[in-house]
């Protein structure tokens, strides 16, 4: 059983930066599969924001392109999320997520169901 937890959240006021981790542990070949970030702001739903697969080719949804920047270290099984400019639409809890699929796609980001691990969250706040 897979087991993700992540790490880094915090309140920053508008145009600040974040870096958020998330460890995975329990299994062993997590360097080759799907890893995302996904985020859900109060009252809304879920959603996909950037993922990068076991080719570190990365996808990201057009509200944080420029802005984010997602990253795996294999070694020591951590997904990372660079999160620059931050405005307070970006508040929200982020959580990471992974699925055993060595490739991700747009669709992946689309639907949260499609990963079937999750970590408990890191909450972001941004003041502005």
């Amino acid at each position: 059983q897979v087991h993700l937890a992540e790490s880094g959240g915090g309140s920053v006021e508008a145009g600040g930066s974040l870096r958020l981790s998330c460890d995975a542990s329990g299994y062993d070949n997590t360097e080759y599969w799907c890893l995302a970030w996904f985020r859900q702001a109060p009252g809304k739903a879920r959603e996909g924001i950037a993922a990068v697969d076991a080719g570190d080719d990365r996808l990201y949804i057009y509200d944080v392109q420029g802005r984010f920047t997602i990253s795996r270290d294999k070694a020591r099984k951590t997904l990372y999320l660079q999160m620059n400019r931050l405005t307070p639409r970006d508040t929200g809890m982020y959580y990471c997520a992974a699925y055993e699929g060595s490739s991700c796609y747009y669709y992946n980001l689309e639907k949260a169901d499609f990963f079937p691990h999750w970590g408990q969250g890191t909450q972001v706040t941004v003041s502005s």
